[in-house]
């Protein structure tokens, strides 16, 4: 299989293009190397182990370049195009809207156009997020001693959450995900939504504006400050990375249940955490020592909760996740205490 990776050298899109590796693809990794230590990542990538016939294949360059984007693709000739390039953090997009708005709608209607291009168009999967259902403010929410949860949605939100675009980057990743889905409709392209909650694992250079799991962890074990914004009860829905990619991988292996269709993909309700009040002690844990932090004043639009319902996912692609959070995060804290030479400085 001939698979093309945008983003290919960021954390999620590294451990994709092993996995694709392990299993024999030719892979095309499409990447500006703009995110820190995206080079670390692509270094890494190199030293996988390849299936017999596998082939990698490295890129430079940036969605923002439809030229070029159309080019690589071409070149590649792929089946498959998975879109991770993006910028991903909320508060940039604030800071720079338009650089937000060319990485994240534009860049996703380049790799949409360069796929439509080619004579026999490539299947489209576009990795957006659950911003797109915005503050929810209508939704119950109720407090309780460690954390918040639903009044109303024991299972969590659905793909039937209305969209509700919040900030820049709600806007710029919305934008993407209902072209890559009308794509299907408008010119019977295979293309699949992934609305992902909060992704975790090896490879994640979290920041404490983006990846906030990893970036607790390195934190911790690296004794860098940690700052808390709002009361630590906010609760995610935490989905292993692998689990992520065995979601795409069942998503390509039921194409024709999955084309032109949006999945919310997350840890669900079984796998949930809030931020600090719960996350804390199991960070604790690992680290053998209380960790110490700082709070500060809730930041705009942070949902007190955000639970993804699988269910349809569940049935349509069979998939559901495998890993739980202990077992998730410790395979984290593992990697980063053995490779903190990557977090030096």
């Amino acid at each position: 299989m001939k698979t093309f990776i945008t983003g290919g050298a960021g954390f999620i899109g590294c451990n994709f293009a092993a996995r694709c590796l392990g299993r024999g693809d030719t892979v095309t990794v499409y990447d500006n190397l703009s995110r820190p230590r995206t080079e670390h990542n692509l270094e890494w990538l190199n030293t996988q182990r390849r299936a017999d016939n596998a082939t990698l294949t490295f890129v430079r360059g940036d969605v923002r370049d439809a030229d070029g984007l159309w080019r690589a693709v071409s070149a590649a000739q792929p089946e498959l195009i998975v879109h991770f390039a993006s910028q991903v953090a909320v508060t940039t997009s604030v800071k720079n809207p338009r650089e937000d708005f060319e990485i994240n709608a534009l860049g996703t209607f380049n790799a949409l156009e360069a796929a439509r291009a080619q004579a026999q168009p490539p299947a489209v999967f576009f990795a957006s997020t659950n911003k797109v259902y915005g503050g929810m403010e209508d939704v119950a929410v109720v407090e309780g001693e460690t954390r918040y949860r639903y009044r109303d949605l024991p299972k969590g939100v659905s793909e039937q959450q209305p969209l509700d675009f919040h900030s820049p980057y709600g806007c710029s990743k919305g934008a993407g995900d209902q072209y890559v889905r009308d794509y299907a409709r408008i010119y019977g392209m295979r293309t699949v939504v992934f609305r992902q909650s909060c992704i975790y694992g090896e490879r994640q250079f979290g920041v404490e504006d983006q990846g906030w799991v990893a970036h607790f962890v390195i934190a911790a074990a690296m004794g860098h400050p940690i700052n808390i914004y709002g009361n630590g009860k906010q609760v995610r829905d935490l989905l292993y990375v692998q689990d992520l990619i065995n979601a795409y991988d069942a998503a390509w292996n039921h194409l024709d249940v999955a084309s032109g269709q949006v999945f919310n993909v997350g840890g669900g309700i079984e796998n949930t955490l809030s931020i600090w009040t719960e996350f804390g002690p199991l960070l604790a844990k690992l680290a053998g020592h209380d960790v110490r932090v700082t709070y500060a004043d809730w930041r705009p639009g942070d949902q007190p909760v955000f639970v993804s319902d699988n269910t349809k996912a569940k049935h349509a692609l069979g998939w559901e996740p495998l890993t739980t959070v202990t077992e998730g995060v410790r395979k984290l804290w593992d990697w980063v205490t053995s490779n903190r030479v990557l977090f030096s400085n």
